[in-house]
């Protein structure tokens, strides 16, 4: 097996996995959220896509006849890991069941939640853990698929998506604060889109061989990604970019709070209605699929055309 269509999630059948214990769900619990996994990436940010896929839920496997069930936490190797919530430790792990270097994890159940982190050499298999408690240790991944963006394979034991307690709704900034909320699970400061073989993401950049120029943003968001609210508003659409029914061509435009703006190659979960600041707007869509080795991305384009730059720079510098 060459190991490229998903690393971590072997293309063997899975195990019937037991669903969540505890009947008490997350929102009743006191933190609502899970704590820093890795060391070193204190927002659970998400692996993008590199040569061997990406790592956002439900991401294609298998050549596209499979769909991730995790998230891929980034994590360097030899990193130390931490526990997301308090419960009870059980394994070993065993996703590759072929001994090589990465063929090591754990499942904690407890505190609402059941899943599995896998790729890490944990302290133990068996016993309590607290939230934030060191649990072990990120496995050798570049040994296994070197040039791999290194991470933890999060799942859970329902194969539910972990997103939204990986990465928490960003909180309504101050009224006076007109910045907006971050767009992408994984990209907490909206970070732009560099240069690629497709072009440049930056407000301004060329576009149709230099004669146009680029009128919006693209801000990284890995395909599948959750998408959330930028500033509270009134949603419409859909909205359409390309006009030809491919993979990416959905969006929707969102008007109050003193702006205008259209985000586009993501699926709302609505089209109408209103909307709240940081609050789940839709998915990133497959932008791998028509456009394999760009940096995926939401076009995010003000209704004006002005740049939505500064207002996407929250926390810059801070």
């Amino acid at each position: 097996r060459t190991g490229l269509n998903f690393p971590c999630f072997p293309s063997l059948p899975r195990a019937v996995f037991s669903r969540q214990l505890d009947a008490h769900p997350p929102q009743q619990q006191h933190h609502r959220h899970w704590a820093p996994i890795c060391s070193g990436n204190p927002t659970n940010r998400i692996r993008g896509c590199d040569r061997y896929g990406c790592g956002a839920f439900g991401a294609h496997r298998h050549g596209g006849k499979d769909k991730h069930v995790g998230v891929d936490v980034i994590c360097r190797d030899g990193a130390t890991v931490y526990a997301p919530f308090s419960g009870q430790l059980s394994g070993p792990i065993r996703f590759f069941h072929n001994g090589n270097a990465i063929d090591d994890g754990v499942q904690i159940t407890g505190s609402g939640y059941c899943v599995k982190l896998v790729c890490i050499h944990p302290i133990r298999y068996h016993g309590q853990i607290r939230r934030g408690q060191q649990l072990g240790t990120m496995l050798p991944m570049q040994k296994v698929f070197p040039g791999i963006i290194s991470h933890i394979h999060v799942e859970n034991c329902d194969h539910s998506d972990p997103t939204p307690l990986l990465t928490p709704d960003v909180p309504p900034l101050p009224q006076q604060d007109r910045r907006w909320a971050t767009v992408c699970a994984g990209n907490p400061t909206n970070e732009i889109r560099g240069c690629d073989k497709y072009g440049c993401g930056y407000y301004g950049a060329p576009r149709r061989n230099g004669k146009g120029k680029h009128r919006a943003v693209d801000v990284i968001c890995a395909d599948g990604a959750t998408v959330y609210a930028p500033f509270s508003g009134q949603l419409s659409g859909p909205v359409k970019f390309f006009h030809n029914g491919n993979a990416i061509d959905d969006g929707v435009q969102i008007s109050g709070s003193g702006f205008c703006v259209k985000l586009l190659c993501i699926h709302p979960i609505r089209y109408s209605g209103a909307i709240s600041k940081g609050q789940v707007l839709g998915k990133m869509l497959p932008m791998q699929r028509v456009f394999p080795g760009i940096t995926s991305h939401i076009h995010i384009e003000n209704c004006d055309h002005s740049d939505p730059t500064s207002n996407l720079e929250r926390g810059k510098g801070q």
